[in-house]
């Protein structure tokens, strides 16, 4: 078994490359599928995806049988700026990996976005329910979305949000720095979603694989939605960091690109199928605090 990971050097390509690596997980151990399987971890550098020549010759001399792609532009006001760029790398490139998967028999997971949905609902948004994206960062994506299931059967879209890791820059860690920092921190507090964490989600993307199931699959930590305030004040509460966390409104902070007001994911598709491993996001995010400030303290 050869395993292709594209985005490796982002927070969830590298998860993914250390538990297939090292065969297991914090969340334990991985399944048969990946007993004695090659992992090749590649990034733009290695492999741009939105060359069909590239990625025709890649395939053609690493033979891979399964296909994670992580690699995606998520810069949402940069993708905002520049569609055109952001369409070659979340919307054409998933089509050349999905034309070469098909071609080669290989198995794709292509990760998706909380933001192919307008972010305007009440209720957590299901994999039946219709996108409706607002963004170009959304609609560059849903694009890639299409793309994967019309171009390859053996394929599955797992959407996400608001993920976190090790590695790279991301809220929790953005929100520690800026604690130690400035000594008080100021969110919005109307915009709803789910923290996920790249741990949960690495683990259940291999799960994914692991079984015989297509589709489109929402794969987000569970437990009630939260702000992004409230997200920080659990973050700064659970490092040990005494700093008032301030609200405000997204109308305060204007950007090129309109963030959901209300993005939360409900992973229906999981429960119905192969069963849904995510944790609750307030135990993943103690899980994650516990060894990020280890790590830490060991620097």
């Amino acid at each position: 078994m050869t395993i292709l990971i594209t985005g490796a050097k982002g927070q969830l390509g590298n998860e993914l490359c250390k538990i297939l690596g090292e065969g297991a997980s914090e969340r334990g151990n991985l399944p048969p599928l990946c007993d004695g399987c090659t992992v090749i971890g590649v990034d733009v550098d290695e492999l741009d995806i939105t060359s069909s020549d590239a990625v025709d010759a890649f395939f053609s001399t690493q033979k891979p049988n399964l296909v994670f792609n992580c690699a995606a532009m998520t810069n949402v006001d940069g993708c905002e700026g520049n569609e055109d760029a952001a369409y070659l790398v979340n919307a054409i490139g998933p089509r050349n990996l999905a034309l070469a998967c098909e071609r080669h028999d290989a198995r794709l997971l292509h990760v998706s976005t909380d933001y192919v949905f307008a972010g305007d609902g009440s209720k957590p948004y299901v994999e039946t329910d219709e996108p409706a994206p607002n963004t170009a960062y959304g609609r560059t994506k849903l694009a890639g979305e299409r793309f994967v299931l019309d171009n390859c059967k053996d394929s599955c879209i797992c959407r996400t949000a608001w993920l976190y890791g090790y590695v790279g820059n991301n809220f929790v860690k953005t929100m520690i720095r800026l604690a130690r920092q400035n000594g008080f921190l100021t969110v919005v507090d109307d915009q709803v979603g789910n923290p996920t964490s790249v741990v949960d989600l690495a683990w259940q993307m291999v799960l994914l694989a692991a079984s015989q199931e297509t589709g489109i699959f929402h794969c987000t930590c569970n437990g009630e939605e939260v702000s992004w305030n409230a997200f920080a004040k659990r973050i700064v509460a659970k490092a040990g960091l005494d700093v008032e966390v301030k609200a405000c409104t997204t109308a305060e902070f204007p950007r090129p690109a309109k963030r959901p007001a209300y993005s939360a994911l409900e992973n229906k598709h999981l429960r119905d199928t192969i069963g849904d491993s995510m944790r609750d996001w307030e135990e993943a995010l103690d899980s994650f605090l516990e060894h990020y400030l280890e790590q830490e303290d060991q620097q």
